[in-house]
């Protein structure tokens, strides 16, 4: 039991305090949660590695060091308030400390009813618990969060967690961290500062992603634009925004840059040929607490660019074919896997617009870098693209993948295609019982010399196989198109067509063999 002495915290119940209120502001995700956890159960604390990440084998797994702590504050809070009300003399950093104490046990109380926000009285036994326990007899809280704006900081955590859990697989280092950078790129390095003021300011911070191609940046996108604050309104007992509909994509290398323009700013009537009504882009659509994500940035040709960087200094753009001034309300996100420092020095991307862009910057790791650190993440991804692929067959299934790409792909495979590729590789096995890497197919280049040189290649061939050789070169359908003056969907049919034609035939199987 902590010992108390004439109205003030003894050491125990400051150091208490102080872990509870740190562990309820810090990075899920980062390291740092273990020492508060520690620090707060002492020998109770249960031992574990320092990565918090869904098991896909056990999705009911959770970190089992937060019952505890929950049961342990529950237990505490009461004896403390009073304590707080007995006291002549309490410092501000006390009742502070208190307060956001009691913040970690309202939103362990209601994490699990939180699934359904949307119920009346929900709000209300939140405030009825809110009013109890963060009001001390005779003592003046000189900062503290108003009950309806701390109900929507706890949904926006609760959404934020299982956007970024659910959707990151992987217990290796580079994923835990990237975990991390997304949750500050939602909730800055400082959440209590957050609560206070930034909240109000993050839409206008746009957020870059890059990384290889198939490393899911789009996915990063998701999640963030999923994970935006949204207030509550303990009048109407609703949030004031639906968050349907809230991210807003735009595939940059799929669109010529008249649709991109349209697409993006929106246009007039008569703006250019086939503009017969005029449309909203998604500029102008975007709620305030929608998103929206440029997908492959790198594509944007230099006019478009300058527009976009008018509207992230101003917030402010014009649809084509118009002169009136427009309002985006929302976020900007941008993804591209092309080295943006290089394409500023080749002239194709404009370096103000970088420096717009860079300050909230997220990098994904590539599958190696995951394999390279912890071997065992390779299992657990398989897993979850498995249950993807075929469902309810999953855990039949697995050990044939693991099996097949153990004795068919060398222990270094560096998996150039990342984890889409691992997925094209699962679903290879479960229909094919084989799979053909790109550069396996390639003794392609010495393939291609020998033909080019014995004149027996037909021209689509030709074309064929040297997309296939710059996309493995590049690593992106983008980069190549880029490379070879073509589309970027020509590519793409290019590569497909080539390794299909490489593709073993399968071997007749069945019962009589």
């Amino acid at each position: 039991m902590y010992i108390l002495c004439m109205g003030t915290f003894q050491e125990a119940d400051r150091h208490f305090i102080d872990s509870v209120a740190n562990l309820g502001y810090c990075n899920p995700f980062l390291t740092e949660r273990v020492d508060l956890e520690r620090a707060v159960l002492g020998r109770e604390f249960q031992a574990g590695g320092p990565v918090w990440s869904a098991s896909v084998s056990d999705p009911a797994a959770t970190r089992p060091n937060v019952p505890p702590i929950t049961r342990k504050v529950e237990a505490a809070i009461g004896r403390l308030q009073q304590c707080l009300a007995d006291a002549d003399d309490v410092s501000a950093d006390e009742l502070e400390g208190y307060a956001e104490t009691v913040h970690y046990l309202l939103y362990h109380r209601y994490y699990p009813r939180f699934a359904n926000p949307g119920k009346q009285h929900l709000y209300r036994d939140f405030l009825a618990d809110w009013n109890r326990l963060c009001h001390v007899p005779g003592k003046r809280f000189e900062y503290t969060l108003p009950p309806d704006h701390l109900f929507a900081c706890f949904r926006q955590i609760q959404r934020a967690f299982h956007a970024i859990y659910d959707r990151i697989i992987g217990n290796s280092m580079p994923a835990a961290r990237l975990r991390a950078s997304i949750w500050q790129s939602v909730f800055t390095h400082d959440m209590r500062r957050y609560h206070r003021t930034l909240y109000r300011k993050m839409g206008e911070f746009p957020t870059l992603i890059t990384g290889p191609s198939g490393t899911g940046k789009e996915l990063i996108a998701r999640a963030i634009a999923g994970s935006r604050y949204v207030p509550f309104d303990p009048d109407r007992l609703e949030f004031l925004e639906p968050l349907a509909e809230s991210f807003l994509p735009i595939n940059l290398a799929a669109l010529s840059p008249t649709l991109i323009e349209s697409e993006l700013f929106g246009h007039r009537r008569g703006a250019f040929t086939g503009a017969i009504v005029d449309r909203h882009g998604w500029l102008e659509a975007c709620p305030e607490a929608g998103s929206v994500f440029l997908d492959e940035l790198g594509e944007m040709e230099h006019a478009i660019q300058v527009k976009l960087l008018r509207v992230i200094e101003t917030r402010c753009f014009s649809a084509v074919g118009d002169t009136a001034v427009r309002q985006f309300h929302g976020k900007l996100i941008a993804a591209t896997n092309r080295d943006l420092p290089r394409e500023i020095r080749a002239g194709r991307f404009r370096e103000d617009l970088y420096y717009r862009l860079c300050a909230d910057l997220i990098r994904t790791p590539s599958l190696a870098e995951q394999i390279a650190d912890s071997p065992e993440v390779m299992h657990e991804l398989l897993l979850h693209m498995t249950k993807r692929t075929v469902g309810d067959e999953a855990e039949r299934c697995l050990p044939e993948v693991e099996s097949w790409i153990r004795q068919n792909l060398p222990s270094d495979y560096a998996w150039p295609g990342n984890y889409r590729e691992l997925e094209q590789c699962v679903r290879n096995v479960v229909i094919r019982r084989s799979y053909r890497p790109l550069e396996a197919s390639g003794t392609a280049e010495d393939d291609l010399v020998t033909a080019f040189r014995n004149g027996t290649l037909t021209s689509e061939e030709l074309l064929a196989r040297y997309a296939a050789q710059v996309y493995q070169l590049t690593g992106s359908y983008e980069e190549a198109a880029r490379r070879m003056g073509l589309d970027r969907r020509t590519v793409k049919a290019k590569v497909e067509a080539f390794l299909k034609s490489r593709a073993p035939s399968p071997r007749p199987e069945g019962f009589f063999q």
